[in-house]
Order: structure tokens, then C-alpha cells, then sequence
């Protein structure tokens, strides 16, 4: 009842400050125009950065000009990652972002580091709905790459807490993949358009195409459906691995998006998006991993995956002439997948994970005398079932386990209610101040209980509120500087993955449940700088992560089934620091020299074994310094456009305890440092017809990614075209 109670409350003040917004922004103000959400893509040069005063949604909801937000912000149009970067998945699109570690622990299943975390420490968003659920464990998960690359219109990254406006989760960071839709032409009558488009890939014998078709009708109505098929072989490395075997998999995507307008500044959307992988296999854990630089190669003879994602939306935007919008949303997403693990004494293991979330969100933003509001509230409800069979050698089934990788018969409830104003101080300094309120609840059904190993059940909920606080001050009267500063909160309740995994982590360990966990606290505090002018840009960024309560793997002592066991506390403190730079010169007759360079440090409290005490150690997976730099020509008047960039890693040893025992995806002493030298060159055909052709690694270095499970493709050709009509 007290529970209930306090809810109702939060719920109550909640609703009196929406009721309180709404009524401010009835008051006469500075009515501001709403601009249009017909961003077009572009295929501008940058190496896949767009120049910094281009429109960016992602940080505050609405549209604003990256000069004038307090983050440290990215957007890749589409057009640059199928045309120019030839990226196969998202995780690989952010590979030349500044302050990004991608991991991957297989081809095919790939996670980003955004300021030192991923997995459920960082949020996806799918057209604004979240991909995260509540069975994302913690480490590198496979989800990002089931959204699909060659369907995205643009990518939005925003480094840092976005904590307030996208969940207090959002720790490291967030990533919104905003997919293709209608397009709309200027006149009258009904616009038909389509496109193919096609890439290859040599090193990892890879053939990528896309189908879309579409019409539309300017300000009535439009459609589009598209089909993209996947295929990859083994990928080849250079002379020290050659082939790595089992690394190949299949994957199709399908997508759908339907809008009508209701009246001129009213729209609805429907949305369906499907992608499927097939057989995406880790070898790390296998008999076929790597044993280069001395890693260590698993046991099994196979462990692969197949996997689900389903997204159905339908979405109600509306605007009015004196500047406020609202829009409603409401989604259902499914996540499906099937591990598969066959031992090296021949028995096997499947298990399955289903999810289906059902999400609600209002969100509002009205001009004011007070400034300029955004609120909101949403809520997911995660349905969740789970199985586990094993077999013996000759394939009978000999048991079923109480639950699969986490609790079977279980939910999970994400309630956020948010509010953020935008200030003027003065004529070019403004504050930003937000908070959310959330409220999380885990009900386990049937789980494994660690103890006696019998099924029992589990139910428990969290509530916090989190705040963000940051200036932006534009320095020069024509608005080319900005310099901000701000401290954000964050707050993650303990997720099913934490609370009631039973499943292998890492190199062979076995993770078991923990029912005691509390939320883990975060606040980041950062400064940064961005300018655009005539000739030049540049940004650069500090920032400082204090960390409280983290959620971290223990060594119990015990072995499980030959595994060691490990489990989860919140044990640790620690803090992590870093610095971004990027820049751009452009030097005349279409040349530019570009760079980018990023480095951070971090520690927190660790447990080697289940005996020994507490130790301050690194942070795991901390990204190595890591730069890249190269020149590029435009010859804007032909179409034409060439490049040459180097990127490089120092060697990483700066490992944690869990880091040191990961001995199948790091090596012993840490990851090796490496350089790649790259060229790529394209052509533009009136806006229709776009080649490009790329030569990676054309140095030959057999290198891998901190903390991924294969090794980079050696020397690697990449071709693809693009017809648009």
C-alpha cells in the first residue's frame, strides 16, 4: 500500500507540473516556428561527420542546430554510410567517431563504447522507441546489429548522459537510427521513387543489396517498402590468421512506413520493420577461435545464434502555427533468439529468449515566456519468456531447466516522466535544466534460485529521479562558437539480466543470480567547445564520469558443471575520465585535411576472487588512445570525390581482473596496437547513380578491436552502387 501510495504521489506532482507547462505556454511568448522534419540527405564529404550546423533531434527531442546544443553530438546521413563508409551494420557506422570503441564479438554481432560503456549502460532507439530491453546484459550485447544499415535516412549520437529526455539509463550515450520513409516532392500530383543498391566486399566475402520502392503525395499521403539481403562469408585476415573459419552468416531485413495527413499539420504513421540473422556463430568460445598473440580457444565445437527483431509503431504528430508540437506513440517490439551450444564431449545446450514490449509515450513541446519546454511520459512493459533443453551425445532430450539465460514467466516496467526547459539568460547564453522521474519493476516468475538450484520466484521495484543541468554560451555575435558546460545524473535499476542470469559470460564463466542488487548512480560532468567557420571546424570535449554503486561481476569460488562461478554486487566505486578532438581544414580547390583523436582512463573497485579484497583496477573494456587523420578532394562540379585516411590504436593494457581472465577475445598482456592506411574514391551521376570503390587496411595488418571475438578483415576491396530513381 505504501508503495502504491508513493506512486500515486510521484504520479500526482508529475501530472500538476505537465498541467503547469501546458498553461505557461497558453500565455502569449515568442512564438517560434516550427521547422519542417524533411531533412534531406546528404551525401557532403566529411568522412562521414556532417558539417557541425547541420539539424540534429536526437538530444533534446526536437530539432535544433548542433551549434546551439550543450552536448557533444554526431549525425551521419544514410547516404554516407551506404555510399562512402560501405558500413554492413551500426555498430561498424560509428568505427570513425570520435571517443567510440566498437566491440564485436562476432561478425555480426557488434556493440559501441560510447565515454567507456554499452550494452544496457547506453540506449538504441529505433525511430525514437527503444531497442534496449530488459534481458540486455551487461558487456557487449548483439542487439545493435539487428537494425538495419542500409534502411537508415540518419544517425544521431549523442556522447554522454542524455539521461533526462531518453531514460536515465542513457549513461555512455545515445544512438537514435531514424529510418527511411515517403519522399516528398514540391509540387502537385503523386511522386513515384525507387532505388537498388549493392555492395561487395572481398576480405569478408560479403554481398549486400537493398530494394525500395515508394510514392507519395506532398502533404496527403506516402509509402515506401524496402528488402535488404545480407550474406558473408568466412572472414579472411592477413598472413598470421588467414580464414578465420565459422565466421559467415545470412541476415534479411524488411521494412514498411505508411503516412497520411489528417490536416496539414497532422500526420499519422505506421511503421513494420523484420530482421532476421541466421547462424551468426561466436567462435571465440569454440575449438576454431584464434589462438593469435596467445589467446585462448574455447571448447565447444559450436555456439552460434539465430535471431528476431520485430517493430511495429503507429505514430500521431501534430503542430500548431505558433510553434508547440505533440506527438503520440505507440509500439510493439519482439526480439526473438535461439543460442545454440554443442560441447566438446558432443551433448547440447538450447536455449531460447523471447520479448515482447509494449511501449506508450506522449511527449509535448511548447514555446513559453519561461523558455522553450519539452515533457513527456512513456512507458515499456517487457514480456518475457525463456527455455533451456539439454541433450546428451546421441541428441535425446535429458532435461529442461528451470528457466533459460534469465527468468522465464517474467516482466519488466520502464515508466519515465520527464520535463526539460531550455532558458535565455541572455542575448546568446542559455540554460537548460531537466529532470525525469522513473520508476522500474522486475517480476520474475520462475527463476533458478543459486542457492538450492530449484525454481522460485522474485518481484521487486526501484524509483529515483534524475537531473541535468548545462549552459551553452555562443561567444561571437555571428553565433560560430559554442562553448558549454553542464552536469547530468544517471540511474539504472537493476535489469532481469542482472537480477536472474544463468548463462555463460565472458571466457567460460557462469553467471548466476543476484536478487540484493540496488540501482547504480551515475553523474558526468563535461566541457566542451564547437566551431564552424569559412574555412574551418573543429570540437573538442572533456568529460568526467563519478561512479556509485556499480553492478559488478564476483568470483563465487564455486565451479558450476566445470564453469566457474560468478555472480553480481554492488560493489564498486570508481570514476572515468576523457578527451575528444575533431577538426576539419579546408584548403582550397576541393581539398580538406581532416582529424579526430580520443583518450580516456578510468578505475573502480574489483574482485580478482572470491577470497582476496577488494582491489582498485582500470575499468574494463577502456577504449586505447585511439586517432585517425587523412586528407580529401571534392570536385564538386563532376561528381567525383577521393580520399586517403590512417586510423590507429595504441596497445591496450589497461585491462581489469574480468578483462585478464577474458583470455579467448584478449590477449594475455593486452590488445596489440594497430594501424590501418585506407582509400576510397566515388562518383555522383546527376543525383542518380552513385559508385564507390575502397581499398581498407591496404596495409595487411592482422589486428582486432579491444575486447571483440575475431580478428579486422585483412586487405579488404569494397565496391557498391546505388541507383536511385
Amino acid at each position: 500500500m505504501n508503495t502504491t501510495w508513493r506512486r500515486f504521489q510521484y504520479s500526482l506532482c508529475f501530472a500538476t507540473l505537465i498541467l503547469t507547462v501546458l498553461a505557461l505556454s497558453i500565455l502569449p511568448g515568442h512564438a517560434q516556428e516550427t521547422p519542417t522534419n524533411t531533412v534531406a540527405e546528404a551525401s557532403a564529404p566529411t568522412n562521414g561527420v556532417q558539417r557541425l550546423d547541420e539539424v540534429i533531434v536526437t538530444a533534446t527531442r526536437h530539432e535544433e542546430k548542433v551549434l546551439d546544443l550543450p552536448y557533444a553530438t554526431e549525425r551521419v546521413p544514410g547516404a554516407v554510410l551506404r555510399r562512402e563508409q560501405m558500413a554492413a551494420s551500426v555498430p561498424e557506422a560509428r568505427s570513425e567517431t570520435p571517443g567510440v570503441l566498437v566491440q564485436q564479438t562476432a561478425h555480426g554481432q557488434g556493440s559501441p563504447y560510447l565515454r567507456g560503456f554499452t550494452g544496457f549502460r547506453t540506449v538504441a532507439l529505433v525511430e525514437g522507441i527503444r531497442l534496449n530491453n530488459s534481458t540486455f546484459r551487461d558487456g557487449p550485447n548483439q542487439y545493435w546489429s539487428t537494425i538495419d544499415a542500409l534502411a537508415i535516412t540518419r544517425l544521431e549520437v549523442v556522447k554522454g548522459p542524455a539521461s533526462v529526455m531518453y531514460g536515465s539509463d542513457a549513461v555512455g550515450g545515445t544512438v537514435n537510427a531514424l529510418m527511411r520513409g515517403p519522399r516528398y516532392g514540391f509540387g502537385e500530383g503523386t511522386l513515384w521513387s525507387g532505388a537498388t543498391y549493392y555492395r561487395f566486399g572481398s576480405a569478408e566475402r560479403a554481398h549486400l543489396g537493398r530494394g525500395e520502392f515508394g510514392a507519395a503525395e506532398r502533404e496527403r499521403w506516402g509509402f515506401t517498402l524496402g528488402f535488404s539481403g545480407k550474406t558473408y562469408g568466412d572472414v579472411q585476415g592477413d598472413d598470421d590468421v588467414g580464414r578465420q573459419p565459422y565466421t559467415g552468416y545470412d541476415q534479411w531485413d524488411a521494412d514498411a512506413k505508411v503516412d497520411y495527413f489528417l490536416a496539414p499539420r497532422t500526420k499519422l504513421t505506421l511503421a513494420y520493420q523484420r530482421t532476421e540473422q541466421d547462424d551468426v556463430k561466436r567462435t571465440h568460445r569454440t575449438i576454431y577461435g584464434l589462438t593469435w598473440e596467445g589467446l585462448t580457444r574455447g571448447t565447444d565445437r559450436q555456439h552460434l545464434f539465430d535471431q528476431t527483431r520485430q517493430l511495429t509503431y503507429a505514430r500521431l504528430a501534430h503542430a500548431t502555427e505558433r510553434g508547440d508540437e505533440f506527438t503520440a506513440t505507440v509500439s510493439w517490439h519482439v526480439q526473438d533468439e535461439f543460442q545454440f551450444v554443442e560441447r566438446g564431449n558432443a551433448t547440447r545446450q538450447e536455449n531460447d529468449v523471447n520479448v515482447d514490449t509494449l511501449g506508450l509515450s506522449l511527449q509535448g513541446v511548447s514555446p513559453s515566456r519561461l523558455g522553450k519546454w519539452t515533457y513527456g511520459i512513456e512507458h515499456y512493459h517487457d514480456f518475457v519468456g525463456t527455455a533451456q533443453r539439454n541433450y546428451n551425445a546421441a541428441g535425446a532430450l535429458t532435461s529442461v531447466a528451470v528457466q533459460g539465460p534469465v527468468a522465464d514467466d517474467a516482466s519488466y516496467d520502464l515508466l519515465g516522466l520527464y520535463a526539460q526547459d531550455e532558458i535565455p539568460l541572455a542575448e546568446r547564453l542559455s540554460f537548460t535544466l531537466g529532470g525525469r522521474f522513473t520508476w522500474a519493476q522486475a517480476d520474475a516468475g520462475r527463476v533458478r534460485d543459486p542457492v538450492t538450484g530449484s525454481a522460485t520466484s522474485f518481484r521487486d521495484d526501484w524509483t529515483d529521479v534524475v537531473g541535468s543541468g548545462r549552459l551553452l554560451w555562443h561567444p561571437d555575435e555571428k553565433e560560430r562558437w559554442s562553448l558549454y558546460t553542464g552536469a547530468s545524473q544517471g540511474f539504472r535499476s537493476p535489469n532481469l539480466s542482472d537480477l536472474t542470469r544463468f548463462d555463460i559470460a565472458r571466457s567460460g564463466e557462469l553467471e548466476t543470480a543476484a536478487f540484493d542488487l540496488k540501482p547504480e548512480k551515475f553523474l558526468t560532468v563535461e566541457v566542451g567547445a564547437k566551431t564552424v567557420q569559412k574555412n574551418w571546424e573543429a570540437g573538442a570535449a572533456y568529460y568526467h564520469t563519478f561512479i556509485d554503486d556499480l553492478i559488478v561481476r564476483t568470483p563465487t569460488g564455486a565451479v558450476i558443471g566445470g564453469a566457474n562461478e560468478v555472480t553480481k554486487r554492488n560493489a564498486s566505486q570508481g570514476w572515468l575520465h576523457g578527451v575528444e578532438l575533431s577538426g576539419r581544414v579546408y584548403v582550397g580547390e576541393g581539398f580538406s585535411l581532416f582529424g579526430q583523436g580520443a583518450w580516456q582512463e578510468g578505475e573502480a573497485d574489483a574482485f580478482p576472487t572470491s577470497t582476496a579484497a577488494s582491489v582498485r583496477a582500470p575499468l574494463s573494456r577502456l577504449h586505447p588512445l585511439m586517432g585517425l587523420a587523412g586528407v580529401r578532394w571534392d570536385a564538386f562540379r563532376t561528381g567525383f570525390f577521393g580520399e586517403v585516411f590512417g586510423q590507429a590504436a595504441a596497445k591496450q593494457d589497461r585491462l581489469s581482473p574480468d578483462d585478464q581472465r577474458d583470455t579467448q577475445r584478449i590477449p594475455p598482456g593486452g590488445t596489440p596496437g594497430w594501424t590501418t592506411l585506407n582509400f576510397r574514391a566515388g562518383y555522383d551521376w546527376k543525383g542518380k547513380l552513385y559508385v564507390t570503390a575502397a581499398l581498407e587496411n591496404a596495409l595487411a595488418e592482422d589486428y582486432r578491436l579491444h575486447g571483440s571475438g575475431y580478428n579486422q578483415p585483412g586487405r579488404n576491396f569494397k565496391l557498391s552502387a546505388e541507383w536511385r530513381f
